[in-house]
């Protein structure tokens, strides 16, 4: 069974995003990037999958700049085998990541698509879904627990009232959630052996996919900060500012 595992490069998120100047978006010169933390939670599964015998093959894709192979290097000394960056300067938005990762699909054939549920740079929570629409299979989101069957994959999800099993057919797509587990350290030997693992580089017009951007960014703006507390000298005060200057009572 093979697994394939989209990857994101984005900034990492220890770093404090600050907006440009112009407000057309977020600095990105001298910035520490990484893998996006979901991502990785989705390599770490793929691997468990491989070492516990279920799969045989884990294949790590990206699509972004040539800078990107750094991120498909960390998947690769997580435990990935090899990986495939379909190289783009221009900015990859949730629809036209799906449609990459279809062609790519069809040509890899892999019975499990395993990708983070979102990305932190921009919180879409999309691809996942349109990938699995445009593929037609079943799609397992907001997984916490993935345990593979005989033709059947059950998947445990994060719903709003708790939790929801469901047992998907493969092929199959699966989102992670945070608790699915706890990403490994990649071993400095393992970083060293990543280096010689098979890195294949595309391009979207090679796959027959347009990668223009559907959506266009208005402005980039950081949220309000928030406005100083201030102390009541009693319950009957605070009932009253909750209720005539607050309005959530």
């Amino acid at each position: 069974m093979k697994v394939l595992v989209p990857v994101k490069r984005v900034v990492d998120y220890n770093v404090k995003v600050r907006v440009k100047a112009d407000g057309s978006g977020v600095e990105t010169a001298n910035v520490k990037f990484s893998m996006n933390p979901f991502d990785e939670i989705a390599v770490e599964e793929a691997v468990r999958l491989k070492e516990a015998g279920k799969a045989s093959e884990v294949v790590a894709v990206s699509i972004g700049p040539a800078t990107a192979q750094e991120t498909l290097r960390t998947a690769l000394a997580i435990g990935a085998d090899r990986a495939i960056l379909v190289q783009t300067d221009a900015e990859v938005q949730p629809l036209g990541v799906a449609k990459a990762l279809k062609a790519l699909i069809e040509k890899e054939a892999p019975q499990i698509v395993l990708l983070g549920k979102q990305a932190i740079d921009g919180d879409c929570n999309q691809t996942g879904q349109m990938l699995a629409a445009l593929l037609g299979w079943p799609q397992g989101t907001f997984a916490s627990k993935v345990v593979p069957g005989d033709g059947v994959l059950t998947v445990t999800r994060e719903i709003d009232g708790g939790l929801e099993t469901v047992e998907l057919t493969l092929p199959a797509v699966v989102t992670t959630d945070l608790r699915l587990n706890e990403p490994r350290y990649a071993s400095l030997p393992n970083i060293m052996k990543a280096k010689k693992k098979p890195l294949e580089t595309v391009t979207a017009e090679s796959l027959g996919v347009d990668l223009s951007p559907r959506l266009t960014t208005l402005k980039v703006a950081e949220p309000p900060k928030r406005k100083a507390g201030i102390k009541v000298s009693d319950v009957g005060a605070l009932v009253d500012k909750l209720r005539n200057d607050a309005r959530v009572i």
